[in-house]
């Protein structure tokens, strides 16, 4: 087995490599002046099962050409197998026809991974589960609940009880109830919004009751924010104690970091490293991150070792 690294989230690279107890396998990704990527693998990976672990996070393109340069170069060197281990799947949220004469990337760069030579693909939370169904090889899709589960219950410590964790929206209920299951059966509530556009959207009601209660917003992706602190404002307005939020990707774009360090009403932002965070955001007090590295070593062990992974998912 071997690990190479994509320039996307090294850090995440080298904590999952350090769970292996393995080293990064040598490779050479680097952009040139024009902006093409160039790959050279510097190490003998003929009949290697080989993992590249690289997010499509901002700068996506960037990323994305790094990822299937790399698989390419992979596939060339003649690997017996390539993976291609992508924390965060960039293109997700385009996952349909939103509009007449409208794309479906997320169709398309499943199509790209595909072509490049992927043999199958391991990424966590997609922002919609049929997107699997994108990809013509084997895919599995693994779910951050059980790392932010054991942080929630640090913070709540005591306060279970009085604990209602809340979907952003309705496509969302799924995963909320994932985490209300595991700590203690929480009751649920549900965020009624009209999104008008792309990082816009306004409150209209709150399904559930939140007075008097902390509550936890589970979602998938916070982008810019404001959704996230309209939401948590929408909660305080109608009661609630307190309002914190676990979302697995911290996209976090255009000034995200300060937007949600201003919401009084939101206390507390935990996201996931699925996504390497940039300066702003790593000194943001109010923003916290929990780990998935040990969940992704885990898969990529019983998957180089042809065992279940079937247990992960749950």
């Amino acid at each position: 087995m071997k690990l190479i690294a994509g320039n996307s989230n090294r850090r995440l690279s080298e904590a999952i490599s350090k769970r292996l107890a393995t080293s990064l396998a040598h490779a050479d990704i680097r952009t040139f002046k024009d902006g093409e990527v160039f790959v050279e693998i510097q190490e003998n990976v003929r009949g290697e099962d080989v993992f590249v672990i690289q997010s499509t996070s901002n700068p996506a393109n960037n990323n994305l050409m790094e990822l299937l340069i790399t698989i390419d170069a992979l596939t060339r060197a003649s690997a017996s197998r390539v993976t291609a281990v992508i924390p965060y799947f960039g293109y997700a949220r385009q996952d349909r026809k939103a509009g007449p004469r409208t794309p479906i990337s997320a169709k398309l760069v499943a199509n790209l991974i595909t072509t490049a030579g992927a043999d199958r693909v391991l990424t966590v939370d997609l922002h919609a589960g049929q997107i699997q169904g994108f990809f013509d090889i084997p895919t599995d899709n693994l779910y951050a609940v059980k790392e932010f589960e054991n942080r929630v219950r640090e913070i709540y410590n005591g306060e279970l009880e009085d604990l209602t964790v809340v979907s952003p929206d309705v496509g969302g209920v799924v995963r909320a109830r994932a985490l209300s299951k595991r700590i203690d059966q929480r009751p649920l509530a549900i965020v009624d919004k009209r999104r008008e556009g792309p990082g816009k959207s306004e409150v209209m009601n709150i399904i559930g009751e939140v007075k008097n209660r902390h509550c936890l917003i589970f979602d998938d992706i916070v982008d810019s924010g404001g959704t996230l602190c309209n939401a948590a404002q929408a909660l305080m307005d109608k009661g609630a104690k307190s309002v914190a939020a676990c979302v697995t990707h911290g996209v976090l774009s255009d000034n995200a970091a300060a937007r949600v360090m201003k919401a009084d009403a939101l206390t507390r932002l935990i996201i996931s490293d699925s996504i390497e965070a940039p300066e702003d955001v790593a000194n943001c007090p109010k923003i916290e991150e929990v780990s998935i590295a040990t969940l992704l070593a885990e898969a990529i062990r019983r998957i180089a070792n042809e065992e279940s992974v079937s247990s992960l998912f749950e």
